[in-house]
């Protein structure tokens, strides 16, 4: 039977999809760490506040990249080359989405627009990641090699989305409610037309990888497409709304370790 399960099991015991597969998440994850350490470094004065828990979110994105690398390493593997049709956060940064590479490299203040636009971005993204990782935890949490590390980064996941929705509160609640909506929507709309790109990629690369008869690969590629149709007809409404969450101040304390992933 197909299913997210029976596809994920096979790259899993599969190690040179396997090694793809963890390439890529390290490798987004990574870039994550970079862009939450420089905003932090940058954040104004109006909004230093924020600069720890943005600090706390980079951490959390660096040990993520850090648990992916030992996965390998517990295997023996080296990671791989990210193809570029699936290096998800670069083609977002290529498409306008969330804060430009060019400007977290100079050492010039961020303004409030650009912490509003980061923070849209975020709340865009970690819905994204949290969906996949919540998946990823009921098919997979209990599993002997990838289930602790699928467990400690999903618990990461919702901190971060938890973090996203009570900071854009506060700020629609100073004033910026009609900029956020606006951002949100603009990132929304083109965050689900990259995770399509990026997963037909993916899917293609897997499927060469673990000799995918051509109907799977077909019918793999028709499920992504009909993912992306709701998504960009109604779907995507679920990565603008904002509630105050459970998990409130989630990223209010110093990011847990990871050692035993070293």
């Amino acid at each position: 039977m197909l299913s997210a399960r029976s596809v994920f099991q096979e790259i899993v015991d599969n190690d040179d999809a396997y090694r793809l597969f963890c390439s890529i998440a390290a490798s987004g994850e990574s870039q994550g760490g970079w862009e939450n350490g420089r905003i932090a470094a940058l954040i104004p004065a109006s909004q230093r506040e924020l600069a720890p828990k943005v600090t706390r979110h980079g951490a959390d994105e660096d040990k993520h990249g850090r648990i992916f690398h030992a996965l390998l390493r517990k295997r023996g593997l080296t990671p791989a080359e990210v193809p570029e049709a699936a290096d998800y956060t670069m083609l977002l940064e290529r498409s306008g989405i969330g804060l430009a590479h060019d400007k977290l490299r100079r050492d010039e203040p961020l303004t409030e627009l650009d912490v509003i636009t980061y923070l849209a971005h975020s709340r865009v993204t970690e819905q994204r990641a949290s969906d996949q990782m919540d998946m990823l935890r009921s098919c997979f949490g209990d599993h002997p090699e990838v289930g602790r590390a699928i467990r400690m980064i999903s618990h990461d996941e919702d901190n971060h989305l938890a973090y996203c929705h009570e900071e854009l509160l506060r700020l629609a609640r100073a004033g910026h409610g009609r900029t956020i909506q606006r951002l949100l929507r603009d990132c929304a709309l083109a965050e689900v037309g990259i995770y399509r790109d990026v997963s037909l990629a993916v899917m293609d690369h897997m499927g060469r990888i673990l000799r995918w008869p051509a109907a799977k690969s077909v019918l793999l590629k028709a499920a992504i497409w009909g993912m992306y149709g709701y998504e960009r007809a109604w779907g995507w409404r679920r990565m603008v709304q904002l509630r105050m969450p459970e998990r409130r101040n989630a990223l209010g304390g110093p990011a847990a370790s990871a050692r035993e992933f070293a």
